[in-house]
């Protein structure tokens, strides 16, 4: 049995003076995949016992970021996706394991008016491709904040956002063009009807005090790991960023 996190943690120095270091031995998870880290090499002293990190930092300072705890030691560990145009921003770590790719991501957001929307299809597209390709070799676990609530029951109010960024009928439609590839969302796998759980909430508006959220962090897995798959979680307790942790447990 092996435990994943995922976790967005909106900046890793604000979020270690909020616990983050307490967060992530009491979650006691096989690998930690983070998020928009939005730090540089060098700026922040972390490390576990028993964990071997990976990270990718923006070329852009205090932007995105992404990194990686593991107790496993990968086969191999490659940053991006290859592709000069996606690969400044430092938003996916690989992980090949023996038995599977672990990929963490942090999906580019559409911006305020839409104007990020073009450049996140080509994204979608691309970013698709390569998990197909490692899908071809051996299963995949996909994790991050993809930026995107795929249906209704995933965000409070559906209705005003529609067409807003991370809910437009775009994005949407990606996501399910992801799932029809050949992935399952692990949440919606144990739980398809469950309504009211989020992991991200605005910062404005006491949003997160009234659970007005958002579902955009997710475990995909490969169809074919659908019987390995043991539970997932989203951690709605625990707080230090404007995100929440996200869980899947496996037996692979």
């Amino acid at each position: 049995m092996i435990k994943l996190i995922s976790w967005n943690v909106n900046g890793l120095r604000a979020c270690c003076e909020k616990g983050f270091r307490d967060v992530f031995k009491q979650l006691d998870a096989d690998f930690f995949c983070l998020q928009e880290t939005k730090m540089q090499e060098g700026q922040l002293d972390l490390s576990f016992d028993g964990y071997a990190s990976y990270w990718n930092y923006a070329e852009k300072k205090g932007y995105s970021g992404t990194a990686i705890f593991t107790r496993h030691q990968p086969v191999d560990v490659t940053y991006g996706l290859g592709i000069d145009e996606h690969d400044r921003e430092g938003r996916v770590i690989t992980l090949e394991m023996k038995d599977f790719y672990l990929v963490t991501v942090y999906t580019p957001n559409s911006q305020d008016g839409l104007k990020r929307l073009d450049y996140r299809m080509t994204w979608e597209d691309e970013f698709r491709d390569y998990l197909k390709r490692l899908d071809a070799q051996k299963p995949v676990l996909v994790c991050g904040d993809l930026n995107v609530a795929h249906k209704e029951i995933d965000l409070k109010n559906p209705k005003t956002n529609r067409m807003n960024a991370g809910f437009t009928d775009q994005e949407r439609e990606k996501f399910q063009t992801l799932l029809n590839a050949g992935f399952i969302d692990t949440f919606r796998h144990f739980y398809p009807e469950q309504e009211g759980i989020y992991s991200w909430w605005s910062y404005r508006f006491k949003a997160r005090e009234k659970n007005a959220g958002w579902r955009i962090d997710y475990f995909l897995a490969s169809a074919r790991l659908a019987d390995r798959l043991d539970g997932a979680k989203i951690h709605t307790e625990i707080f230090g960023s404007d995100h929440c942790p996200v869980e899947v447990t496996l037996n692979i």
